[in-house]
């Protein structure tokens, strides 16, 4: 019979806290079986399960207080990443994206308005959306605040910070200022900016958000919390895979 490994046991292998191997259990991010109402960890289950970890950590991109790149995408899974801007996105009745620094998306728009919808059908639309995410990048100021963006909604973004570095951003969009809607030689201009007929936009101008002061708020106080969020997922998964890498080594994988 294979040798069984214990949730102590492999605490102290992984240097984390108990609750930490339960949870990684359950979500069979480890190799676990339930022995009644214990969890058993097969030996040399386990074995292959670091020697996997080691080698995706020895090709992931550099530890965040390296200097080369400002890339997250190989920090944070894009299903993670999809999973977290979506619960969000829904909980608050606004679009979010997250991107790298250079606006590159690492996963898909959730929760678009149909307005953006409309917009995201056109062969420029992911060429402008970048353009406009870049420049909440360059925004003066570390604390959130709307800007315009091409459509004349509002946007904000969440600076997430890993180590001593910008990584990404987490944006929040879709949301209609006081003046909406704009006036139909606004509307057709962006219409035909994007590439569509000059009336194309008029019938999706009120699928927007639509918040009150008080949600506007609301978002502007939680879109750094957000990205706090995703930072703090991501220093744990290198501190994880540092660990994983000393263990690795001195067990000779």
């Amino acid at each position: 019979m294979a040798e069984m490994l214990t949730a102590k046991e492999m605490q102290a292998m992984l240097q984390v806290d108990r609750s930490t191997i339960y949870r990684m259990a359950e979500a069979k991010r480890l190799p676990a079986v339930k022995v009644g109402k214990q969890w058993r960890f097969p030996a040399d289950q386990v074995k292959d399960w670091l020697q996997r970890q080691t080698a995706a950590h020895t090709s992931a991109a550099p530890f965040p207080g390296d200097t080369a790149g400002d890339d997250l995408g190989p920090l944070l899974s894009p299903p993670y990443i999809q999973l977290v801007q979506s619960a969000f996105a829904q909980a608050l009745g606004v679009m979010m994206i997250v991107t790298d620094m250079n606006g590159n998306p690492l996963a898909e728009v959730s929760n678009p308005c149909g307005l953006f919808k409309i917009i995201n059908q056109t062969p420029n639309a992911a060429q402008k959306c970048i353009e406009h995410w870049v420049h909440l990048n360059t925004a003066l100021g570390l604390e959130p605040k709307f800007i315009h963006s091409r459509l004349g909604l509002l946007g904000a973004r969440g600076l997430i910070r890993v180590g001593a570095e910008l990584k990404g951003m987490v944006i929040v969009g879709g949301i209609a200022p006081d003046d909406w809607p704009p006036n139909p030689d606004q509307v057709a201009d962006t219409a035909v900016a994007f590439g569509l007929p000059p009336d194309a936009l008029t019938p999706h101008l009120n699928e927007v958000f639509y918040l009150v002061q008080a949600q506007q708020d609301l978002v502007l106080s939680l879109v750094q919390r957000i990205a706090d969020t995703l930072a703090h997922a991501a220093v744990e998964r290198v501190t994880l895979m540092e660990k994983l890498d000393s263990i690795a080594k001195i067990v000779n994988l």
